[in-house]
């Protein structure tokens, strides 16, 4: 059984039990919310504590990688464009149709009640002018022990920047120390990850208890939420595939169906590479470019992320009734880019924990809902991989016109 597969089990009793307790024994929800609650809040804990090193190890690697790649020829840097925009174009385009979607969703104030009772305090969302005015650290190590993503992604970003231009040796050697870093957190995110049943049945007991239905109609708005957003996506890399001197839109999307098809059933981008060559084979593309483009999306570019940061942290705010500002959601869109770009290696639902809790810290969110959300990702994931798969195709069109080799008819 799968990591995802046993936290949505655990999902799924903590809510049968919660609803049981709330409708039969209405005297035990206090003491049952008492015992669950610091079990689910240690678990959280254990996964925030990995933040730190993770994010600034993922930003230093990535970007090296980046860099590297983006200096190995002219079609690696026409892909790496299209990838960073695509990216950006992702994020905020969520930005921007999250809340208007979740502004059409019911709202329900004793769910909001339920979830603040439930968690620590909320940090305090940074306006405008305040994140400008501490987006650079004074003291780097105060900022990580404080929990502060934003200076602490500031400095990682000019630390990763500046090993890009020194002696290649030892630039080397700092990168495989990072790579060590960011992959001995993974594994202990994994071991975290595998008491998750456990975690999200105590993160969701209490609050199904105390909200009762609540809580499902607010998980099924998250799924449908990402869901569209997902799809809306997919759509939009057709357009950005046919437009200017691109694709016949049929013949492209004819082309790459069962690409799409084998994505929806493995639900991984790495397992779709056979039919996603043979999609672009079809259509035409030089061996040259799909041979170094198509592995290369695969294992940097995951358009999808940034939507799911972004979405993650308009529903968290929805939730609890939170207004974030303009400067705050620009800081997530390039954060939710910067960790899209370093993060695509990690496995399972480590990626979403990993990846997903520095951006709602970022915003100044409280992150308890997380331990939620990771459970019912096994379900909007299949659209995700989707979308991942058509922007793989996508940026393999755009680079191979950009070429200007001549198209073979299929």
């Amino acid at each position: 059984m799968s990591s995802s597969t046993r936290v949505f089990i655990g999902l799924l009793l903590g809510v049968v039990l919660g609803l049981l307790l709330s409708a039969f024994a209405p005297d035990w929800v206090p003491r049952a919310s008492a015992m669950a609650q610091p079990i689910g809040k240690l678990w959280l804990n254990a996964l925030q504590m990995t933040i730190v090193p993770l994010v600034a190890s993922l930003l230093i690697v990535g970007i090296n990688q980046a860099s590297d790649i983006a200096e190995s020829g002219r079609v690696a840097r026409r892909a790496m464009v299209w990838i960073v925009s695509l990216l950006f174009l992702a994020g905020l385009a969520t930005a921007i149709a999250a809340p208007f979607i979740l502004g059409f969703m019911p709202h329900n104030p004793e769910l909001m009640e339920t979830l603040k009772s439930a968690s620590a305090a909320a940090l305090p969302v940074a306006s405008g002018n305040d994140w400008t005015s501490t987006i650079i650290p004074t003291n780097i190590i105060a900022a990580a022990s404080a929990g502060a993503i934003v200076p602490l992604v500031a400095f990682t970003l000019l630390f990763a920047f500046a090993l890009t231009q020194i002696n290649p040796e030892r630039r080397k050697l700092i990168i495989d120390f990072f790579r060590g870093v960011s992959e001995t957190i993974i594994q202990m995110v994994n071991w975290i990850l595998w008491v998750g049943p456990l975690g999200v049945f105590c993160l969701i007991l209490p609050l199904s208890a105390q909200a009762g239905g609540g809580i499902i109609k607010a998980l099924g708005i998250y799924i449908l939420m990402l869901c569209i957003l997902y799809l809306s996506i997919t759509a939009i890399l057709y357009v950005v595939a046919s437009i200017g001197k691109g694709e016949v839109f049929l013949k492209y999307a004819k082309a790459i169906l069962p690409a799409q098809v084998i994505a929806m059933s493995t639900q991984s981008s790495v397992a779709t590479l056979p039919a996603m060559v043979n999609s672009a084979q079809s259509l035409g593309y030089p061996n040259q470019v799909t041979g170094l483009v198509l592995p290369l999306a695969v294992s940097l570019f995951r358009i999808t992320s940034p939507i799911q940061y972004l979405g993650v942290v308009s529903f968290i705010a929805w939730a609890y009734g939170i207004d974030l500002s303009i400067g705050t959601l620009a800081v997530c869109v390039s954060l939710s880019v910067l960790i899209s770009i370093g993060s695509v290696g990690l496995p399972g639902s480590a990626i979403f924990m990993g990846t997903n809790l520095p951006v709602v810290q970022s915003a100044g969110l409280p992150v308890d809902a997380l331990g939620l959300l990771v459970a019912v990702d096994v379900i909007p994931d299949i659209f995700a991989t989707l979308g991942n798969v058509t922007a793989d195709l996508t940026v393999t069109s755009r680079v191979a016109r950009a070429e200007s080799v001549p198209q073979k008819l299929p």
